[in-house]
């Protein structure tokens, strides 16, 4: 019999891959053996039905597994009647780790079997499920560097640990209730609130059903619950956490369960269903759950998705044997929240979080397995059809994007806001989870920590560092430190720049394109504030072929922050000066213009920007949508609500003007004063906005005799834009590429850069 050599690359470690090819190849009589390696797994197969295990084999991996390559080759070995799963190749094993995955169906059958050994068992996984990333110390991953390496295995377990017949055959977070981590309840005092034999869920429970708020320690990080259908616990949640008005995401057993609350397409219940389980954006159903979303139409929502979580929805169904009860009605919503104090990053220790949620918290859902590194929940909607990140972490980190090019390790140290940051090895390019806005000591040492994280599990010492323009940025500083300390060079790479290389290393571009950065700010290369940039981008050259007419921020960085500073510098710029007065009295009475028009007319305090986020500011501001925004992006995302709310029109003719490079929508404000309602005022803001920026993009695309156009920015996250954007451009022959990978904003602004790093690097070499 021939036999043949497979070299397979991947995520194929760690994920029950072996077990799987001693099955496939004993169900089909092959003969020959499996084994971990360094770069992923190695099989030789020989038998009668080769050509069918070689077919099956990549076609029923398991869940959790993903090949990105398979190299075979003939081969002389004759092996031994049998298949065999041979040790690990000696030297240095480096296993990949994989995400976090939601608890598969078969753990929670045993979760709720009465007479297993799992019954209840709140940490109940196995090689398709649980915990990777978050519980992992460093490579390889093994027991040993988890965080359960403090719970020896008991006999049973172990039994199913070392025999490959079974689905937790080196499961390397298994454990039961004889072996594994256990649940507590506390107050807020740290007193026990589940003593003499109670069961911590049922007090969780009723406790969330009297109006309190509990801490529940999940995956990555500790939540914030209470009663969704409770306002007064909602309103005091946001009193208590200093949120006055950013949205909430709500938990909820089903999407029956959710859907008077929160409509479902084909592509909300596969993103609710996915083993990622992230949190889902839905357009509102015809209820609302009030104070969770206030002021826009969407509604994000997860499922439970671990053990813990599933375990107080098997409280509220009555505790039934069996899986029916999965898809049945469940009454029960909670509020699932970050639990961080405002701007902080996750709290993940239990005396981390009776410290830092003291004043938040009633009560203390936790347990003694630690979680290693912080990662908060993933934020995705449909955008066209297909899943669109708006925050990427638990879930899909560190799963690798495959990249077009090899190349020397970059780091890329991002943003400011919305950070996160990448590391490139070889082919692929790792994006770290979520770490958020740098402002202050906490999240900073966050960022330390997890590039030190990211670095240590990928074992990669980066040749080269990547940080934006901005000189003033701390994740710059954190680059130039770490370039001294290391001895390597960095590059600084221009922010819009970076948002459009982003798309095309998700692309796999190697060739010139046009982009549209359409983004709230950013340092351009002549030291101004862009963000709204028409640009040629060729790997490492980038050339600026176009921006918006700039806007005053009256006030500077303020500006950003008040639309109704933005509406008047919309207006005077425009020369419609002379109607601030008579608009601000009508609809934001409390405003006084005086001192903000004698700024601009003197152009004092009053630096300028290309940027299109302060255009939809400008517009929230004019019609009345928000004068102060409470979180970032508010203003954009309620404008984006009130035009979903009133429905598509047709874009106003006239609405804008192209002077050279330059495109303004000036001419759209008159018809914007004049609209008696706001929805219709955003909706037809939206469409000409669309269309002016489609027409200015496609007299490019003729001049630079390119067709195919990357959309990228903070701005590209707005689904009603795109949409008619793409529409218009794709009719024009353009083929359109957009952030799917990442997020559109600041959140994949770190892959941007180390891509275009890599090719300044090749340039300078």
């Amino acid at each position: 019999m021939s036999a043949r050599l497979l070299h397979i690359r991947g995520l194929v470690q760690g994920v029950g891959f072996r077990p799987y090819v001693w099955r496939l190849a004993g169900e089909l009589g092959i003969a020959g053996w499996v084994r971990n390696d360094g770069a992923g797994v190695t099989l030789l197969a020989a038998g009668a039905r080769l050509d069918d295990f070689l077919a099956r084999l990549p076609r029923e991996i398991p869940p959790l597994a993903r090949i990105d390559a398979i190299d075979s080759s003939a081969s002389d070995e004759r092996p031994a009647p049998g298949f065999v799963i041979r040790d690990s190749v000696a030297g240095a094993v480096r296993t990949a780790i994989g995400p976090d995955a939601a608890i598969c169906p078969a753990c929670i059958a045993d979760l709720c079997d009465p007479e297993g050994r799992r019954w209840r068992y709140a940490f109940t996984t196995c090689t398709h499920c649980g915990p990777r990333y978050t519980v992992s110390a460093g490579i390889p991953y093994d027991r040993a560097r988890t965080s359960l390496a403090a719970f020896p295995l008991c006999a049973p377990c172990t039994s199913e640990y070392t025999d490959p017949a079974d689905r937790r055959f080196h499961a390397e977070t298994t454990c039961c209730p004889d072996c594994g981590p256990q649940l507590r309840l506390f107050d807020e005092n740290g007193v026990d609130l589940a003593v003499g034999g109670d069961d911590p869920i049922a007090a969780t429970l009723a406790l969330l059903r009297a109006g309190r708020i509990v801490a529940i320690k999940g995956l990555g990080g500790f939540h914030l619950a209470c009663d969704a259908r409770n306002a007064d616990a909602v309103a005091e949640l946001r009193r208590r956490k200093a949120r006055e008005a950013k949205p909430f995401a709500v938990m909820g057993l089903n999407p029956g369960a959710l859907a008077a609350f929160a409509e479902f397409g084909d592509g909300e219940r596969a993103l609710f269903a996915d083993v990622a389980a992230p949190i889902v954006l839905c357009r509102k159903g015809a209820a609302e759950l009030t104070g969770v979303a206030p002021g826009l139409p969407w509604l994000g929502v997860m499922r439970p998705a671990t053990p813990l979580h599933l375990l107080i929805w098997h409280e509220a169904a009555g505790r039934p044997a069996g899986t029916a009860w999965l898809t049945e009605e469940n009454d029960l919503l909670l509020v699932m929240t970050s639990a961080n104090p405002q701007g902080e990053p996750l709290v993940i220790g239990n005396a981390e979080a009776l410290q830092r949620l003291n004043g938040i918290a009633d009560a203390f859902l936790v347990h003694d397995r630690d979680i290693v590194v912080r990662c908060d929940d993933s934020v995705v909607r449909v955008a066209d059809g297909a899943p669109a990140f708006l925050r990427r972490a638990r879930g899909y980190v560190p799963l690798p994007i495959p990249l077009a090019d090899d190349g020397p390790p970059v780091l890329a140290l991002g943003a400011h806001l919305k950070n996160a940051v990448c590391v490139l090895r070889g082919r692929q390019a790792f994006v770290s989870q979520h770490i958020g806005s740098l402002d202050n000591a906490a999240t900073l040492a966050f960022l330390e920590e997890t590039v030190a994280h990211l670095l240590a599990v990928l074992d990669v010492q980066p040749a080269l560092i990547a940080h934006d323009l901005h000189p003033d940025y701390a994740s710059t500083a954190l680059a130039l430190r770490l370039a001294g300390e290391l001895g390597v060079p960095t590059r600084a790479v221009g922010h819009h720049h970076a948002h459009i290389g982003a798309i095309c290393a998700e692309h796999g571009v190697n060739g010139p394109l046009l982009g549209l950065a359409l983004d709230g700010v950013g340092l351009g290369p002549d030291g101004g504030a862009w963000g709204g940039e028409l640009l040629r981008v060729d790997g490492a050259d980038c050339r600026r072929l176009g921006h918006l007419r700039p806007l005053a921020l009256p006030g500077g960085d303020r500006a950003a922050r008040e639309p109704w500073r933005m509406a008047i510098a919309a207006l005077h710029g425009a020369g419609f000066g002379d109607q601030v007065a008579g608009w601000l009295a009508r609809t934001w009475p409390e405003r006084e213009a005086g001192p903000l028009l004698t700024l601009l007319d003197r152009q004092l305090r009053c630096p300028p920007t290309s940027s299109l986020g302060r255009w939809f500011d400008a517009a929230a501001g004019l019609l009345g949508v928000r004068d102060v925004s409470r979180y970032e992006g508010q203003a954009a995302m309620e404008l984006e609500g009130r035009a979903a709310a009133h429905g598509p029109v047709e874009p106003l003719v006239g609405g804008w003007r192209i002077a050279g490079d330059i495109l303004d929508f000036s001419p759209l404000l008159p018809a914007l004063l004049g609209c008696r309602a706001a929805g219709q005022g955003a909706a037809l803001f939206h469409a000409t906005v669309a269309a002016g920026l489609a027409e200015w993009a496609m007299l490019a695309v003729h001049r630079e005799k390119l067709a195919k156009m990357a959309v990228g920015g903070g701005c590209a996250a707005n689904a009603i834009l795109l949409d008619a954007l793409r529409h218009r451009l794709t009719a024009g022959g353009v083929e359109v590429l957009e952030a799917r990978a990442v997020p559109a904003g600041d959140g994949g602004l770190a892959l941007g850069q180390a891509w275009v790093a890599r090719r300044m690097n090749g340039e300078k070499a």
